[in-house]
């Protein structure tokens, strides 16, 4: 048992995240036994990676802000004010605590018609199963599990989130949510296939599916912008944003899946949305922007720099993202499966034979 204990200690000292600034203070720290323990564990790299980024606090983070900074800064391109209300000296910062609040002390309806354990259960399955590509996503040297097929196991699992959504829709069992399903059904179809093929176009691009090794190549955003342009929509549709929020028509009678959820299991698939924005914005940035590649590397900050420099690439993504619900009016349902089973698939096959090309011309 000792042996074993030994051998998992040098396993996470072997594989501690370099930070030069922080060390005199590491030093310190590891002179107190269980102190110098728990930190030790910390800066493991999968643990860092699953704890801190790209994982549970950086998420946890950006979906306390990210929901204000989306109304406000989209209602500055609209010119309208954004939130206010709650405390308006501070520019509404602390709406989201009252609408966290709000969803916590709520109550949660279950009608009669509902399928009760399944409605109960699919939001808390759904949120949980929205953090799983984090095991699979890097920031710079930094990642939860290092396999070389991680992009193959980050779309397998992206491609399950469909699963759990025609779930929620399926236990409300309502006419109601019914429609909002069966739009999310065709938007999923629609896009998927071309999201799934532009992925391939840059895995064949760069000779690999490990994202630690393709920091190293040239930015894929250069090389095949046709397969980023396409990832970048596919992208908007897999996370129900303007233009494509067509399951969440309000202004018509089905207003999503979700229709029936109120209280905490309505929160959970509210901030659910947020998490696939930012797992699909950190796969671009691997993908497309260099990953934690950057113009800067600050010597004190080792391999932090990876992860700053992917935290600034993929909040850019992000911000995109979001920015266009202040631009593009909603598409109906027929538009929206014209875009992705016509215009998205010749994309993604024109992104993919220029892959092939490329590669075979000995450019990459």
């Amino acid at each position: 048992m000792e042996q074993v204990i030994n051998e998992l200690l040098e396993t996470i000292m072997s594989n501690q995240l370099n930070v030069p600034v922080l060390q005199p203070i590491l030093d310190s720290v590891s002179q107190l036994p269980m102190v110098g323990l728990i930190v030790s564990f910390i800066l493991w790299k999968p643990v860092f990676a699953l704890l801190i980024c790209p994982g549970l606090s950086t998420v946890g983070i950006l979906l306390l802000f990210f929901p204000w900074i989306e109304r406000k800064l989209c209602a500055r391109i609209q010119w309208r004010v954004g939130p206010r209300e709650i405390v308006p000296w501070l520019g509404g910062l602390i709406q989201l605590i009252a609408d966290t609040l709000r969803f916590l002390f709520q109550e949660v309806i279950v009608h009669r018609d509902a399928h009760r354990p399944y409605f109960l259960q699919f939001p808390f399955l759904s949120f949980l199963a929205a953090l799983l590509p984090l095991l699979f996503l890097n920031a710079g040297n930094v990642m939860a599990i290092e396999t070389p097929y991680a992009i193959q196991a980050l779309l397998a699992l992206v491609c399950l989130f469909p699963f759990f959504i025609l779930g929620l829709g399926w236990a409300s069992n309502s006419r109601f949510a019914f429609i909002g399903t069966v739009r999310e059904a065709f938007m999923y179809f629609a896009y998927e296939v071309s999201f799934i093929i532009a992925v391939l176009a840059m895995i064949i691009l760069f000779g690999t599916s490990n994202p630690m090794l393709m920091a190293d190549k040239p930015w894929g955003i250069i090389l095949n912008p046709i397969a980023a342009f396409t990832f970048f929509v596919g992208a908007a549709m897999a996370t129900s944003r303007m233009p494509f929020e067509i399951p969440e028509a309000d202004q018509e009678v089905a207003a999503g899946p979700h229709v029936e959820y109120s209280g905490i299991a309505f929160g959970l698939i509210y901030v659910m949305c947020y998490e696939k924005a930012y797992i699909l914005a950190g796969l671009m940035t691997v993908l497309f922007l260099g990953g934690g590649s950057g113009p800067v590397i600050i010597a004190g900050l080792g391999e932090l720099n990876g992860v700053m420099w992917f935290l600034i690439k993929t909040v850019i993504v992000l911000t995109t993202l979001f920015v266009l619900r202040t631009i593009y009016p909603r598409y109906r349902l027929d538009q929206g499966l014209n875009i992705g089973w016509g215009v998205m698939i010749s994309l993604s096959l024109i992104a993919l034979a220029l892959s092939i090309v490329l590669v075979q011309g000995g450019v990459i």
